[in-house]
Order: C-alpha cells, then sequence, then structure tokens
C-alpha cells in the first residue's frame, strides 16, 4: 500500500504472468483485504515484467489437459470451476473500492478478463489486448467485450481472435487511454492520486450507480452464458483437437496454429488426426 493506493500485482513474471489455478482466487482475496481496510480508497492492478497478463497458462492447461474433461463433459462440473473463476475476476468490477488496471505488454485471453473487470484501463501504446481462445478453446466469460464495445466492435474482436494495440483501444472506447510505455507508471499513478483524493463513502456510490446499469442490461445473464459456452468450446471437437495438438506438439505449436489464420479443422477425429501431425515454427 501507497499512501491511500493499495496495489495488486500478478508476479508470475517468468511465464508473462500467466494464470495458473491459484491466480483467481489470490486476485480475490487480495482484493477482498484492500476493500476491508479503511485506509485504501483505490486499487492499482498491475502485472509483473514486461507482459500484464498472456492468458490462461497453456503449458497447464492445455499441454497437460487440465481444461479438459476425459470422459463425457460434465457440464455443471465445468461451470462451477469456470464460474467461481469468473466471480474471481469480477471482485474487480464489484469491488467498493475503484480499480485501474495497468497494461504493459499483453492483456490477452484470460488476461484481457481481468484487465476489462477493472473500472478503469490505462493502457501502453504498443500493448496488446484481444482474446484469441475465441478462434478456438475458449469463449470469454466476464463478457465485458459487448458492454465495453458495443454489439459490433465486440463481432469485430470476437469474430476474428485478432489483437489490437493501445491506441486502437483507446480509440474504440474499450479502454480509458493509451499513452507512451515510459508515461505508463506516472499516468496511473496520477489517476490513482486524484481518485484517492474522494471519501470512500463517495466513490462507492458513484461505482455502484454506474455498475446497476451493466447490471439492469444483463450483465449477469451474459455471463451465465458465456461460462456454459467456454466449457462447450473446449469439448467441441474443434476444442479437443486443440488440446491434442498441444499435449502432443506443445502448446506453442498449438497457439501459432490457432492464431495463423489458418482454418481449424472441423468436425471430426479425422481431421484431428490429420492436423495433430502437423508442425509450424515455434
Amino acid at each position: 500500500m501507497t499512501g491511500r493506493k493499495a496495489r495488486l500485482t500478478l508476479n508470475r513474471p517468468e511465464r508473462l504472468n500467466a494464470i495458473n489455478q491459484a491466480m483467481p482466487g489470490e486476485i480475490r482475496h487480495a482484493v477482498q483485504l484492500a476493500n476491508d481496510d479503511p485506509g485504501v480508497h483505490v486499487i492499482v492492478v498491475s502485472g509483473a515484467g514486461r507482459s500484464f497478463c498472456a492468458g490462461y497458462d497453456l503449458k497447464d492447461y492445455a499441454e497437460a489437459g487440465r481444461g479438459t474433461q476425459r470422459a463425457v463433459w460434465d457440464p455443471i462440473k465445468d461451470y462451477r470451476v469456470m464460474k467461481r473463476t469468473t466471480e474471481d475476476f469480477m471482485s474487480l468490477f464489484r469491488s467498493l473500492k475503484p480499480t485501474i488496471c495497468k497494461v504493459q505488454g499483453h492483456a490477452v485471453a484470460g488476461g484481457s478478463d481481468i484487465a476489462l473487470c477493472c473500472d478503469l484501463v490505462v493502457m501502453a501504446d504498443d500493448a496488446r489486448i484481444g482474446y484469441m481462445p475465441a478462434r478456438v478453446w475458449g469463449c470469454p466469460t466476464t463478457a465485458m467485450w459487448a458492454y465495453r464495445l458495443g454489439a459490433e466492435r465486440a463481432k469485430r474482436m470476437l469474430l476474428t481472435g485478432d489483437t489490437i494495440d493501445g491506441r486502437q483501444a483507446a480509440a474504440w472506447g474499450l479502454v480509458l487511454e493509451s499513452v507512451p510505455g515510459d508515461q505508463l507508471d506516472a499516468r496511473v499513478d496520477e489517476l490513482a492520486e486524484r481518485i484517492a483524493g474522494v471519501p470512500t463513502n463517495q466513490l462507492a456510490m458513484q461505482k455502484l450507480l454506474i455498475n446497476q446499469a451493466y447490471d439492469q442490461m444483463g450483465l449477469e445473464g451474459s455471463q451465465m452464458l458465456a461460462t456454459l459456452f467456454d466449457g462447450i468450446a473446449r469439448h467441441t471437437p474443434e476444442g479437443r483437437w486443440f488440446q491434442q495438438l498441444a499435449a502432443t506438439q506443445g502448446f506453442h505449436e498449438a497457439v501459432a496454429w490457432r492464431d495463423s489464420g489458418r482454418p481449424i479443422p472441423e468436425g471430426g477425429s479425422e481431421q484431428g488426426d490429420d492436423a495433430s501431425g502437423a508442425s509450424t515454427s515455434r
């Protein structure tokens, strides 16, 4: 804590702060600690090292198969796990203390879920944000893309799985603003300092007022559907193909195929078997 500012830092820099099994609950716990501290007025969320968050750690989830059930898919078992993770991320949105996310490097895949749950996002101009698993093996469970971008631009992002830089994200209104990388720390601190001067009662009331508008627009229902779709996406023939490619060739190979724009094999084991024997450069 610095002055009235609490600092929540994702701290797996050797893995670009990729999300492991423990991280979502640790985020929720840190937010709760900050909310329980009367001295905290604002929470600054950042990632250690050169990236904010590169998404779920696919070495664990895709290569090791943590996200894929081995037998018949049990949707409610999957939903319980992913709904808890979504609520962990949403603790940043539901926090009575405002949250500011500082993004350098990447806020992609599950990392974009974390960033977009924060009240305000400030990106470096050259940082990238996007949800590449929209191409295969995922659906953004927080559903924040639609609420922040509107339908057409959300579709532009989720129908392609593309990433955009900080300048574009700010121009589209996905994030608050974008600044040169060497000014990122100073700009976030300036914004946090300005908010920190406001009484916590005032901050909570303004935030609750605005958040309820999202609730009235059906945020909870959107997240329920997105969380179920995320589980389905990991257990379609295409989703199982992606996991098997990661398991046999490494997640770098699977991600390279997914992000390259090459067609994703559809429908059955024959295409999946053929695709899993292919190789792309890392």
